[in-house]
């Protein structure tokens, strides 16, 4: 068991812990787009696989964007960040709307953490437009449009990693 992180209490779990509904979700994402709806037009959407797949699609079909297209970076194990590697690029086509820089693309992901990921894409399309849905203070910077701030130490439930479930209470012992 050596390197493996301790078990968290259920009061830690508890304070660092923020599980996000499907229905929260949604209406997270179409209140950041009622703010992309200011900054476009755009010509389209870039996803960051595998987490800026919903937001993207949800985005894209309130702004009337049918372009769509992935930018597939790998940079988490379930649970821990590690060295960034490049899946797939953005398409030609894509990058050829964008004039090369991004210009008039925006670029959609769930989260920005430590801005690892962003900084990447960001050079990829330097002049695109970058929004989450959330953001921590690390990578806040790299982002152009957000919805919520959450801590650092806060780690996010999306709905499509999470399954109905007993959740212990806030002490332990309480039940």
């Amino acid at each position: 068991m050596g390197g493996e992180t301790p078990e968290l209490s259920a009061q830690e779990r508890a304070g660092k812990a923020f599980p996000v509904s499907w229905d929260q979700f949604h209406r997270d994402c179409r209140a950041l787009t009622w703010r992309l709806n200011e900054v476009g037009p755009f010509h389209a959407v870039i996803a960051i696989t595998r987490g800026g797949l919903v937001p993207a699609a949800i985005v894209a079909r309130e702004l009337g964007v049918r372009v769509i297209d992935t930018v597939c970076i790998a940079s988490y194990d379930h649970t821990k960040q590690g060295d960034l590697q490049v899946l797939k690029g953005i398409s030609d086509a894509a990058m050829k709307l964008g004039g090369g820089t991004g210009k008039g693309l925006l670029i959609v992901d769930d989260l920005v953490d430590t801005g690892k990921t962003g900084k990447l894409v960001r050079e990829m399309l330097p002049d695109a437009h970058f929004a989450t849905v959330y953001a921590k203070p690390k990578g806040r910077p790299l982002v152009d449009t957000f919805i919520t701030e959450v801590s650092q130490d806060t780690w996010i439930f999306f709905p499509w990693d999470t399954a109905l479930s007993y959740l212990p209470p806030l002490r332990d012992g309480a039940a």
